[in-house]
C-alpha cells in the first residue's frame, strides 16, 4: 500500500474559491503523499479521492485544477474533467455523499518548483461545489 495524505476536515477545503461552496468536504486523500508538501515526481500520476456531501442538486460537475504561484492560478490539465465520469453518480442529489476520484499526472516537462495545487469541482451552473488546496514540490 502506498503512503497517502488524508484530511478528515481539510482546512484546504475552505476558501479555495471566492464563492460559497455547495458541498461539504468529508475527506481528501492524495496518494502517494506521506507528508506535506507532497513530493510530486515528474512522469508519475497521483490518485485523488475526495468524499463530499452535496448541499444542492446538479445534473453534472466539472473539475478545474490550477497551479497557484505568486497568487496567480495557472490551469493544470487533467485527463478527465467530467465529475460524472470520475466516480460521481449523476445527477447529484442534495444531502447525498459522493466519492470523487481522479488522477493528477505530473508531466516530465513541468519545471521543478514548489507551488500550491488548487482543485475545484463546479456544478452544472458553474457554481463551486468544493475547493481544496495542497502544497506540492515537483521534483525530477
Amino acid at each position: 500500500m502506498l503512503p497517502s495524505m488524508t484530511w478528515l476536515r481539510p482546512a484546504a477545503g475552505r476558501g479555495g474559491g471566492q464563492q460559497a461552496e455547495k458541498a461539504r468536504i468529508q475527506e481528501v486523500n492524495v496518494s502517494p503523499c506521506p507528508t506535506q508538501p507532497c513530493l510530486l515526481h515528474k512522469g508519475t500520476s497521483y490518485s485523488i479521492n475526495v468524499t463530499f456531501a452535496s448541499k444542492i442538486e446538479s445534473q453534472g460537475s466539472k473539475a478545474r485544477v490550477y497551479g497557484e504561484m505568486l497568487h496567480v492560478d495557472i490551469p493544470f490539465p487533467i485527463p478527465e474533467p467530467d465529475g460524472c465520469k470520475s466516480g460521481i453518480q449523476c445527477p447529484i442529489q442534495k444531502g447525498h455523499s459522493y466519492s470523487y476520484l481522479n488522477k493528477l499526472p505530473v508531466k516530465s516537462e513541468y519545471p521543478s518548483i514548489k507551488l500550491i495545487v488548487k482543485w475545484e469541482l463546479v456544478d452544472d451552473q458553474d457554481q463551486m461545489l468544493f475547493c481544496w488546496k495542497i502544497p506540492v514540490q515537483i521534483t525530477g
